[in-house]
């Protein structure tokens, strides 16, 4: 079993930065990729960055693409999505995700990912 834990959501102007953090806890050594995907009201949950967690590879979606930033703090086991220049269409719910799956190419889809978090919302005003 893989626990996750999101933190670090909340309200920010347009223009403005957040850093959500992923605590991840249990079976860590399972994690194959550790992922961010977001669900705004009456949508789809929507992929928006993946790292391994051995090596650092990093994918993201193309539209956020020089926006956002994933990394990991290996030592901490935690995960982090740095947004800047936030959005209001960047308004969401956020969720880490974990695949101990091997998959070929990279995991993109929600079916793909085995554990979740609670999610941490993310408002952004005009």
């Amino acid at each position: 079993q893989v626990q996750l834990a999101e933190s670090g959501g909340g309200l920010v102007q347009a223009g403005g930065s957040l850093r959500l953090s992923c605590a991840i806890s249990g079976r860590t050594f399972s994690s194959e990729f550790e992922g961010w995907f977001r669900q705004a009201p009456g949508k789809e949950r929507d992929f928006v960055a993946t790292i391994r967690p051995n090596g650092g590879y990093r994918y993201y979606a193309d539209s956020l693409k020089g926006r956002f930033t994933i990394s990991r703090d290996n030592a901490k086991n935690t995960v982090y999505l740095q947004m800047n220049s936030l959005k209001p269409e960047d308004t969401a719910i956020y969720y880490c995700a974990v695949t101990t799956s091997q998959w070929v190419g990279v995991p993109v889809a929600r079916r793909q990912y085995d554990y979740w978090g609670q999610g941490t919302q993310v408002t952004v005003s005009s």
